[in-house]
């Protein structure tokens, strides 16, 4: 029996599939990378009986990255990135092991059927996959197809069992479009996001913000923020007049009128209208006129659309909102959210989907009465070409989906309903009034039918005070006439909701990318989210912005991205060439790349007006160890060591807090040492600034802290602190916290594992000797007379922390608050002794990890 393997973007997208396509009927079982699960059950293929194995990757299986060198800032001209700088794809997440789970679920396969999210980045992930499984596979015979791709909107059973039995190919070409924009973000990015952190990092302390990234979509959308910005600073206000008149229809009723001329600008022209009709008893009716109107239903709903919804009406950031909407999708609760259309096709079961609402206890007279009475077809909209508008596919309550989800959930249903109501229609009536000689206007509405304003009440017809009924010539007293002045008001920052609509406008980043690049800009301290969504610029964001005008337009400005978008997508339809967009486009960049080095000079006078000097920024913290002179802490992002003396700025661990620590120093470099910490209950080292950013030995690497040093002698090294390997990661040693006293910490100098021990020891000393069961350092525990529990009134006791059953009651094992990079272990195993000095024969089990020893520390706590 041939074997069909079937691939879906998501583990949860992958069950929902094999549940439709199996009639449950099926078998599941974990991959091998504890990911993803694989379902099996038995069927027919191409005619012919057939195993299904069904499974999943987690988004992209694969990632663009340079090689070697290439990825240090310090070893390479940004300059070179954009030609020079050879590039591998690599594993997306190397601790899946996605490549290799792949590889074993298809080792043997006759055909793979892919399920990956049928757009632009899904085509992209196809090729990804089939690289992986496609050399493991039984080779085909003369000539028989071996690869499908599936094509579906939504995880119903009708549309999947569809796309079941019209199955495509993949497109190479929207997957080589995507190939191509991840080479341009990444080649331009990092040059430009290199030279310009390094150069305004090395002379401001008070930038704020780790990383000053460019990114060809993301420079663009703050230019748009900046851009209002600078229309608020430059707004001055002017003072306008207006006539305001009222006029009596009866003894408690009064109508009040508005000026035809709208405002005057000029106070002595306000006041010679003023005088023209205040001396005036009566109003006399003009025109009347009543007129039948209707305020459209809404277009289908795309992406775009939804986004600006969520962000303007439900309080949701765009990032989150899309997220909450992949969800919804692979739950099945609603079609696939990315989508450019606005147009339902003439074949889409329009009633199909309404009637999965017809029990909602919110909305089901509304879908009843149109099922009766039949349903509007939709507006005509925009086809895309891509998917279908977004759409409710089952019905759901908010005690079933609670929150977010259920808030989205309701609009987007509320919308697709709307979507098939009838338009709203009013009868607007107009009386225009005389008074003197000038002439003054007054309207109002009635609702006849409310139409899509029924399930979209916020979209209603306001309610107005009914007009009097009255024909030309009709004359009404006049309450009183009055002069208002006003004045003009600058605008408002652009919220999310218009930020979207510009960057769609201007071809700026795709409906999945669009939330990215403003979710970046906010990351990157560019922007702050105020009061009802709205974007603030910070100061950095508005320096950048005005240093790019200054120096090239074209970097912030949206026309050279739009252009660029334009030319992916012609590769995307098979109408450009792949080599030629790319190698043109990163010529361009490349030519404004070194015009932009060559006048930085330009945007550093801007800096230099908004930001402080290294040396004028900090609080004096550690000595130098070259001038012995006080370094400054600069404590905003980056956080780092600066001396004034020497002109030296030195890099420490982010996102923790940094103190002297007691004034010990370096014996390698006479440097103070200083002390990282994540808190109370997360981990802390000591760490020499020059050794940090200098490794002083082969085996260690920049950012390492002295609980890694290889020192032979250092009383603060990992040679005299170390402990055994981590009971986690297979590349971590844990080592003695010796400041944490008397609440004493063992902490992993790799992964983010901690080891809470020996509470109320007087004393903690890691031993030269070694446990002869795992190798690893004893520790030598001085406990305090009154509190020691210790059997007969001992305070003392030598032991090893893992086969000690006196040292095992006394160890709680947790995982640290931190998640900063350098306490995430590395994938290779460690095959040393305790302290990671001696190497154990091949093959030979690690001793200090037997599975009784796991047991002996407490339960994990993430």
């Amino acid at each position: 029996m041939k074997t069909v393997l079937m691939v879906a973007e998501k583990p949860s997208l992958a069950q929902s599939i094999a549940k439709i396509l199996s009639q449950g009927s099926m078998s599941s079982h974990k991959g091998l990378n504890g990911a993803c699960s694989v379902h099996e059950y038995t069927g027919t293929f191409a005619g012919q009986p057939v195993r299904f194995k069904m499974t999943s990757v987690c988004g992209h299986v694969m990632t663009l990255d340079f090689l070697g060198k290439y990825n240090k800032w310090d070893k390479v001209d940004p300059a070179e990135l954009f030609s020079q700088a050879p590039t591998e794809k690599r594993e997306a997440n190397p601790k899946l092991n996605m490549v290799k789970f792949l590889q074993v679920e298809g080792r043997g396969c006759d055909y793979i059927v892919l399920w990956l999210d049928c757009d632009k980045e899904g085509e992209n992930i196809c090729f990804e996959v089939l690289d992986a499984v496609l050399p493991v596979m039984n080779k085909a015979h003369c000539g028989e197809k071996t690869v499908f791709r599936a094509r579906f909107s939504s995880i119903t059973d009708t549309d999947i069992c569809n796309a079941m039995a019209r199955l495509g190919e993949p497109d190479h070409n929207e997957a080589l479009s995507v190939d191509a924009r991840q080479e341009l973000d990444l080649r331009i990015g990092c040059a430009f996001t290199r030279f310009q952190t390094k150069y305004f990092q090395g002379k401001y302390g008070d930038l704020d913000s780790s990383l000053i990234s460019f990114g060809p979509c993301q420079t663009p959308t703050l230019g748009f923020c900046v851009e209002r910005h600078d229309k608020i600073q430059s707004f001055k206000p002017e003072i306008y007049w207006v006539l305001q008149a009222k006029v009596n229809t009866d003894k408690d009723r009064s109508l009040l009128l508005d000026w035809d001329r709208v405002r005057v600008f000029d106070r002595e022209i306000a006041q010679m209208f003023l005088n023209l009709t205040k001396l005036e008893k009566e109003a006399q009716v003009e025109a009347t006129s009543k007129k039948e109107k209707a305020k459209q239903r809404p277009l289908a709903l795309n992406t775009v659309e939804m986004l600006r919804v969520a962000s303007s009406s439900l309080g949701m950031g765009p990032q989150h909102a899309m997220q909450t909407a992949e969800r919804l999708y692979t739950q099945g609760y609603i079609s696939y959210p990315r989508t450019e259309t606005t147009h339902y096709p003439e074949n889409f079961d329009l009633k199909g989907s309404l009637r999965q609402q017809a029990n909602h206890p919110y909305w089901a007279n509304v879908v009843k009465r149109l099922l009766a009475e039949g349903i509007n077809r939709p507006r005509k909209g925009h086809d895309a070409g891509d998917h279908p508008p977004i759409t409710p596919m089952r019905s759901a309550t908010e005690a079933e989906l609670g929150g977010d989800a259920w808030r989205l959930y309701e609009y987007i249903t509320r919308h697709f309903i709307a979507t098939v109501s009838h338009d709203c229609k009013y009868l607007q009536s107009t009386i225009s009034f005389r008074i003197g000689p000038e002439l003054f206007t007054c309207s109002g509405r009635t609702v006849i039918s409310p139409g899509f304003t029924e399930i979209m009440p916020w979209q209603s017809v306001p309610l107005e005070e009914s007009l009097p009924t009255c024909q030309r010539g009709d004359t009404f007293p006049v309450g009183e006439v009055k002069v208002l002045e006003k004045q003009t008001s600058p605008p408002d920052y652009l919220t999310e909701a218009e930020l979207i609509t510009l960057m769609e406008k201007h071809g700026i980043g795709t409906d999945a990318s669009i939330p990215v690049h403003i979710n970046n800009i906010c990351q990157r301290n560019y922007v702050t989210v105020e009061s009802g969504r709205r974007l603030k610029p910070t100061n950095l964001g508005i320096v950048l912005v005005h240093g790019y005008y200054k120096i090239d337009a074209e970097l912030v400005l949206p026309t050279i991205r739009s252009a660029v978008e334009k030319q992916l997508n012609l590769i995307a339809q098979g109408k450009a060439d792949y080599r030629q967009v790319l190698g043109h486009t990163l010529d361009v960049f490349k030519r404004k790349f070194h015009y932009f080095v060559d006048s930085i000079a330009g945007m550093d006078e801007l800096m230099e007006v908004s930001f402080s000097p290294l040396a004028a920024t900090g609080k004096p913290l550690s000595r130098c160890g070259k001038c012995h002179r006080f370094m400054k802490y600069i404590q905003a992002k980056p956080s780092r060591l600066h001396c004034s003396h020497c002109d030296e700025t030195y890099t420490l661990p982010q996102n923790g807090t940094i103190k002297l620590y007691k004034e010990l120093r370096c014996p390698l470099d006479d440097f103070e040492l200083v002390l990282w910490s994540s808190g109370s209950r997360g981990k802390s080292y000591p760490l020499c600034p020059y050794c940090y950013n200098h490794p002083p030995f082969r085996d260690m690497k920049k950012g390492m802290g002295c609980n890694e040093c290889t020192h032979p002698s250092c009383q603060h090294s990992l040679s005299l602190l170390g402990i055994g390997q981590c009971v986690e990661c297979e590349s971590g040693v844990l080592v003695l916290d010796p400041t944490s006293g008397p609440k004493w910490k063992v902490a992993c100098n790799k992964c983010n594992v901690v080891a809470h021990c020996f509470e109320n020891a007087h004393r903690v000393r890691v031993s030269a000797d070694t446990c002869n069961m795992c190798e690893a350092a004893l520790l030598d525990v001085d406990f305090n007379k009154a509190k020691s529990p210790l059997p007969g009134d001992e305070t003392q006791h030598v032991g090893c922390v893992f086969c000690d059953p006196v040292f095992q009651e006394l160890v709680e094992l947790k995982h640290a608050a931190s998640c900063h990079p350098m306490h995430r272990g590395g994938p290779g195993r460690r095959q040393g002794r305790g302290r990671g000095r001696a190497r154990r024969p091949p093959g030979k089990p690690n001793p200090r990890r037997p599975k009784d020893k796991m047991s002996a520390l407490a339960a994990y706590f993430v």
